[in-house]
Parts: structure tokens; sequence; C-alpha cells
């Protein structure tokens, strides 16, 4: 990383070279709640690239300083997803990104995340006029410093307000973290003193997918992440270590999941992504 003398947050590499980022760290109640930083990137009008967006197990909100763009709202909010999608990167884009937990996001944007499972909502429409004024707040206010700060407020009064998830459905989030997916869900509803059928119910208001699905995603995000650049033979102990118990297993993840073969996703890899992906980049390769 580098330091931007003119902000307190850091500018760092990655991918995609033609982006700027800058990130600074939340206040502790809210840092529990994201997957990683505050997020903030600006692009060149110039910019124009496809990307195969695969399914992770985050939610994220994305807030314009700039114009809206790619025909979506100006401050937007995506749920978790099972399928994958081509995402169209073009012109001038300057923006907060923020990457939840499911369970932050239930708390933060307040509303059953079923509801946004698979969807693009307008933050105004889950906010009401509050969305509307972080988002012209954030428009107003000079340098990403200052806006980290404003948004730190908002998210820390959200945090605050919003509804708190029941601690089952954490119980079994966080082992299906821990286990990159592969605890039994059977077992996590014994765990807890759940029938399955209401383990599943609440589990996807809550996290926006039932449970066996979430730790498909989580084990297919943990592979993509550990690929990188590995030979032939390392894709089969990292797909092992990952939970794979053979080859038509993980294929059929990626055809679900990435609509392609492993060999055809690897060869997209940009080799500048190195081995392991870092939380800062996407799990995404160029679309074809």
């Amino acid at each position: 990383m580098i330091r931007d003398s003119r902000l307190t947050s850091e500018v760092v590499s990655t991918a995609l070279p033609a982006l700027t980022y800058a990130a600074h760290r939340p206040s502790e109640p809210v840092r529990a709640l994201l997957t990683r930083d505050y997020l903030a990137f600006s692009q060149p009008a110039s910019v124009h690239e496809r990307w195969l967006a695969t399914p992770t197990p985050t939610a994220t909100v994305i807030i314009n300083t700039g114009a809206a763009f790619g025909g979506l709202p100006r401050a937007f909010a995506t749920g978790l997803t099972d399928t994958h999608e081509v995402i169209e990167q073009y012109g001038a884009i300057e923006c907060v990104d923020l990457k939840l937990t499911p369970l932050g996001a239930y708390t933060l944007l307040g509303v059953p995340m079923d509801e946004l499972a698979g969807r693009v909502v307008d933050l105004a429409d889950l906010l009401g006029r509050d969305g509307l004024r972080l988002t012209e707040r954030l428009a107003d206010t000079p340098g990403w410093a200052a806006r980290f700060a404003v948004l730190d407020e908002f998210l820390l009064d959200r945090a605050e307000r919003g509804p708190t998830p029941a601690p089952e459905v954490g119980l079994v989030w966080r082992r299906l973290v821990e286990t990159g997916g592969n605890e039994p869900i059977g077992a996590l509803a014994n765990e807890v003193g759940w029938s399955r059928r209401h383990l599943v119910t609440r589990f996807r208001q809550q996290v926006g997918l039932p449970p066996k699905t979430v730790a498909r995603v989580i084990r297919f995000e943990g592979l993509l992440r550990r690929l990188g650049t590995a030979g032939a033979t390392e894709w089969t102990r990292i797909a092992a270590d990952c939970g794979y118990y053979d080859q038509a297993h993980m294929n059929r993840d990626f055809r679900e999941f990435a609509g392609t073969t492993p060999s055809a996703y690897l060869a997209r890899l940009p080799e500048r992504m190195g081995g392991e992906v870092p939380s800062v980049q996407y799990t995404w390769v160029p679309a074809t």
C-alpha cells in the first residue's frame, strides 16, 4: 500500500489498475458488521470492461458521489445471490463500495434480507429520506477522509437502532464461515435447538438465502480466492481442502455459480491477481 498525502486513508493497488481506491477503518461497532474496511474508488471515463461476477456471501451498498452509472440508482443495496452475472464497468465512476456481512446488512438496512436476495434496491426505498440525505451529504463533502467520517457517523447510528439478528442465526452463520461452508445443516439445527425447517425459515429471513445454499456459496468463494495461478495438481488439493469431495462436485458448482468450467475460469484469471485474492479485490474474471 502507498500513502496518499491528501487523505488520512490509504490508497491501495488492486487487480484493476485503472481504478484508484481509498480505504478507511470504520469505528469498531460498525467494523464488526462489515467484511472489510470502508472502500471508495474512482475510475476514468475511458474504462470499459466486462467482468464475470460470481456469488459471494456478502451484501453490497454502493453510494455514488458522482453520477449514477450503468442504469442503476445513484445509491443502492444488493443482497446475497446464488447466480453469476456479467458486470459492465464503463464510464467515469466515483463511489463508496461497502461490503457487509448479511447479518450486518440486516441490522444496518433494517429489512428482511430475503427481500434483497438477488435484487438491486434503491437505498432511498430502503432507508427513506435518511438514504437520500446520506447520498447528498457524501456528494457535497470534499475529500474521502471527511466523507468516511460522515459515513461512519451515519452507520454508527443505524447500528444502534437497527434490529438484532437471532442468536441462533448468528451462531449458524459463524459456524458456516469458520468451517468454510462445511458444517452439516442438520447438525447446526440440533446445536441451536431448532427444527431444520425453522432454521431455514429464520436464516433465510435474516441472511437472505437458505443455509445450505449459503454454505455452498461460502465454499465456492473460498475456492476461488485460493486458486489464483495454481497449477493443475494444486487445484485438486485446494478443492479437497475447501470441502469438494471429487471433481464432479467442484464442476457442478462452477457450472451453477460461474457458468463455466474450472479450467475455463482459471484461463481468464488475470495474472496480475497473483495467488490468493485479497479481500480488497473481487473474485471476478474478464467475461468473454
